[in-house]
C-alpha cells in the first residue's frame, strides 16, 4: 500500500519490443514465434472435422463430454459457447498479431534474405485471416489503403485499440485481404527449403488457390484465376501423389505430397496450464477408441466416429477406405462412444511407437504432423477450379486422385454412368479428404450444406441425434460473446446473423 521507488525503477527483463529487429536472428526468432501459433490450430482441425456430415462428435456416452464440440456437430452452437469456438478466434488473432510484428518493422535492418522472411510472414498472415474468415465471416480487421489497393494493416494490435477496430465489411472483402498477402509472398519464395517447416513458393500458391476458389462464390471471375494459380504449382513439378497407405504413417510425413504440412513434435512435454504452449498434436488422443486394447494404437476418448454413410461413399477396391477408418463393428476391444457408429477417425490415431519415446505423462503432445495442403487436394481444387471457370479436361487431375486410389484406370470418368463432372469432384473430395477438416467448408461454399445435413437426418442410425443445420446461418459460427463484450463491440459489431 506504500509507494517505493525501487519498484519503479526496475529495468525490463526481457527485450523491448520497439528495440528489436535488429539482426537476422531477431527476425528469424519472431517469424518461429508466428510459426508457433501454427501447433494450436488443432482445435480447427478437430472442430472442423465435427462440424461435417460425416463425422458424429462421439466421446463419454454417460455425459456431454466437450459440451461445445458437442453442439458443434449438431449445429447448435450459440454465441454463449467458450472453449474452441473462443480458442479458435483468439488464437488466431494471436496468430495474425505475431505475424503483423514483424511486418511493422519489416523495413528496419537489411541482410540478405529478409525478403524471404517477410514473404513468410505474409504467408502466416493470410492462413491465420482465412482460418477467422472460414469460422466467423465477416471478421474485424485494422486495414489501410497501399499502393492503391486496400491492405491489412502492418501493424499490431495494442490492447484497447478493439474498441475502435470494426468489421471489413462483407466476407468477400476479407479474401480480397487475404489474396493480396498471398500475391506478395509468392514474389519472395523459394521453391523449396531447407527447414521442413518453412513456406514455399508452392505453400502460397496453393494456399491463394484456395482462396479464389472461396472467393469464386461471390465473384466467378475468381474460378478462372485459381485455375491459373493451381496449374502452376501442379506445372512446377515439385510434388506428387504419395503412396496412400503410408501417407498418414510418420514415414509419410513431408513427403512428396506435402504442399503445406504444420509440424508437431513429442520432444517437449506439455501442460494443462498451457496447452497452447505444447509443440505436440493434441487431436490424435480424442479420435482414439475408449479402453482400447490394440497392438498398434493406444486407447482416447472416442471422439470423431465416422458415419456409415461416408464408410459407404468409398468404392469397392478403394484402399483410401481402411487408412481413413477404423472399423471395429463388432469387436468388444474398446468402449462405446456417444451415439457409437463403430467406426473411428483412423488417419490421426496415436500409435504406440509414439508413446515409447513421448515426453510428458499429459496428452498433449503427440507428433503426427497435420497435412494442411496435399498435392491431392491442390489436384482435385484444380479441376474444380477448370470446371467452374469454363474449361476443359478437368477430368485430368480428378483421374489421377482416382488412380492412385484404386491403382489403375478403372474407374476414371465417367466411371459406372457419371454426367456431372463437378458433383464427380466434389464426391472425390469427400472420400480422399475425410477426416481432414475439409469437409464442412466445402459444404458451405459449394451450397450444398443443407442437402448433405438433410440426408445424413434421413439415414441417420436410430441411436444419433439429428442435425439442425439452418440455412444463412449455420454457414459460419457465433462469434463469442464475451469476446463481443471484451471489446465493447455488442452493437459495433453485431453477433453472426441467426444467433
Amino acid at each position: 500500500m506504500m509507494g517505493c521507488d525501487s519498484y519503479v525503477e526496475l529495468e525490463p527483463r526481457g527485450e523491448i519490443s520497439s528495440n528489436y529487429f535488429n539482426s537476422e536472428e531477431e527476425y528469424e526468432k519472431a517469424l518461429i514465434g508466428a510459426y508457433d501459433m501454427l501447433q494450436i490450430t488443432f482445435w480447427n482441425t478437430l472442430s472442423a472435422t465435427m462440424a461435417s456430415d460425416d463425422i458424429i462428435a462421439g466421446g463419454d456416452p454417460s455425459n456431454e463430454d466437450q459440451p461445445t464440440l458437442q453442439r458443434i456437430d449438431k449445429m447448435g452452437q450459440t454465441q454463449e459457447d467458450n472453449n474452441q469456438l473462443r480458442d479458435i478466434w483468439g488464437f488466431m488473432y494471436a496468430g495474425i498479431n505475431r505475424a503483423n510484428y514483424i511486418l511493422e518493422f519489416k523495413d528496419k535492418t537489411a541482410f540478405s534474405g529478409r525478403d524471404e522472411i517477410i514473404a513468410q510472414a505474409y504467408f502466416l498472415r493470410a492462413y491465420f485471416t482465412f482460418e477467422l474468415a472460414k469460422w466467423f465471416g465477416d471478421i474485424p480487421l485494422s486495414t489501410e489503403k497501399r499502393d492503391g489497393v486496400e491492405r491489412i494493416l502492418n501493424k499490431r494490435t495494442f490492447v484497447g485499440e478493439e474498441y475502435t477496430i470494426n468489421r471489413v465489411g462483407s466476407i468477400a472483402a476479407v479474401y480480397s485481404l487475404i489474396e493480396e498477402d498471398l500475391k506478395e509472398a509468392i514474389v519472395n519464395l523459394p521453391e523449396s527449403q531447407v527447414e521442413k517447416y518453412e513456406i514455399t513458393k508452392g505453400a502460397a500458391q496453393a494456399l491463394l488457390g484456395k482462396i479464389y476458389l472461396y472467393h469464386g462464390k461471390f465473384d466467378n471471375s475468381k474460378f478462372s484465376k485459381a485455375a491459373v494459380v493451381f496449374n502452376q504449382v501442379i506445372n512446377s513439378a515439385k510434388y506428387q501423389l504419395a503412396d496412400y497407405n503410408v501417407l498418414f504413417t510418420p514415414a509419410g510425413e513431408n513427403g512428396v505430397e506435402a504442399v503445406f504440412e504444420i509440424q508437431y513434435t513429442n520432444v517437449e512435454g506439455a501442460s494443462w496450464a498451457c496447452i497452447q504452449c505444447s509443440e505436440g498434436n493434441y487431436m490424435p488422443k480424442f479420435n482414439a477408441p475408449r479402453d482400447f486394447s490394440n497392438a498398434t494404437y493406444m486407447n482416447g476418448w472416442g471422439f470423431s466416429l465416422p458415419t456409415q454413410a461416408l464408410f459407404n461413399a468409398f468404392k469397392s477396391g478403394d484402399k483410401r477406405r481402411d487408412v481413413t477408418i477404423l472399423d471395429l463393428r463388432g469387436e468388444t476391444t474398446y468402449a462405446l462412444s456417444r451415439e457409437n457408429t463403430g467406426f473411428f477417425t483412423k488417419k490421426y490415431l496415436p500409435t504406440k511407437i509414439d508413446e515409447a519415446d513421448r515426453n510428458g505423462s499429459d496428452p498433449l503432445n503427440f507428433q503426427n504432423n497435420y497435412r494442411s495442403i496435399r498435392y491431392a487436394d491442390v489436384l482435385l481444387m484444380q479441376a474444380e477450379a477448370v470446371v467452374q471457370s469454363g474449361g476443359a479436361s478437368g477430368e485430368v487431375s480428378l483421374n489421377k486422385v482416382r488412380a492412385r486410389a484404386f491403382g489403375n484406370s478403372s474407374h476414371d470418368f465417367p466411371y459406372n454412368g457419371e454426367s456431372n463432372l463437378l458433383d464427380a469432384i466434389y464426391a472425390e473430395r469427400r472420400v480422399e479428404l475425410a477426416g481432414e477438416g475439409h469437409r464442412f467448408f466445402d459444404l458451405v461454399r459449394t451450397g450444398r450444406a443443407k442437402t448433405a445435413f438433410d440426408a445424413y437426418n434421413s439415414s441417420k442410425a436410430s441411436n444419433a441425434n439429428a442435425i439442425n443445420y439452418v440455412e444463412n446461418k449455420n454457414e459460419i459460427f457465433p462469434i463469442p460473446l464475451v469476446e463481443l463484450e471484451l471489446a465493447n463491440a455488442v452493437a459495433r459489431w453485431g453477433q453472426n446473423p441467426g444467433y
